[in-house]
């Protein structure tokens, strides 16, 4: 699907950030090298190792067991769990974050065609804004409106919306959210908003 394809009488597009716009594992990756390096500089742990640890146990096991894998393999201090988590939400990454291409495009002709876009993304607000300043938007960050939903109700709850449509003069029928997780498709039916998953696009 392309932009072509969406109904021209919607007026503004939702997007989530994490897995919608860009992949969350190029974030994540990064961090765990710049952890990685970390420990190699501090307890000389091999940072290719810990590296690797981290991101097989992300990908079959889950981001929420990774740092108890590297604690158990190599018998860390504990305390490096609030370094691991200061890093999620402050890390300078070594490179940019990259849109999907589909995205990219799909951004850059809703900006053609004079309509709004807005990113409304549940997570800490803090590591969400460090996530959007180091992507690459391509010159489009001055056309984003950007909403963080933990300083009202976390989506599926449909408060966000609400405060969006009010803010910008919107009615329901001008909204598409796309988006790619049940939490989201719960947000869009009691907010009564049209949605499409995002790999519509991405494939």
């Amino acid at each position: 699907m392309n932009y072509i394809a969406i109904d021209s009488r919607k007026k503004a597009f939702i997007f989530e950030l994490d897995n919608v716009l860009y992949p969350e594992k190029d974030y994540l990756y990064q961090v765990y090298y710049l952890f990685a390096s970390l420990l190699e500089y501090t307890d000389l742990i091999n940072a290719k190792e810990t590296t690797d640890l981290m991101v097989n146990t992300y990908i079959n096991e889950g981001k929420e067991y990774v740092f108890d894998r590297v604690k158990e393999k190599f018998g860390i201090n504990e305390t490096y769990r609030a370094n691991l988590r200061h890093l999620m939400l402050t890390a300078k990454l070594p490179l940019k974050l990259l849109l999907y291409q589909n995205m990219l495009n799909l951004l850059q002709d809703i900006v053609v065609d004079r309509k709004k876009i807005f990113i409304v993304t549940n997570g800490n607000p803090e590591q969400q804004l460090n996530k959007i300043k180091q992507t690459e938007w391509h010159g489009l960050e001055e056309y984003l409106t950007v909403y963080f939903t933990e300083e009202s109700t976390p989506k599926p709850e449909p408060d966000i919306i609400d405060i969006l449509i009010k803010d910008h003069n919107l009615q329901r029928r001008d909204l598409l959210m796309i988006e790619n997780a049940e939490i989201d498709r719960l947000c869009a039916e009691a907010s009564g908003i049209d949605y499409l998953n995002s790999s519509e696009f991405i494939l």
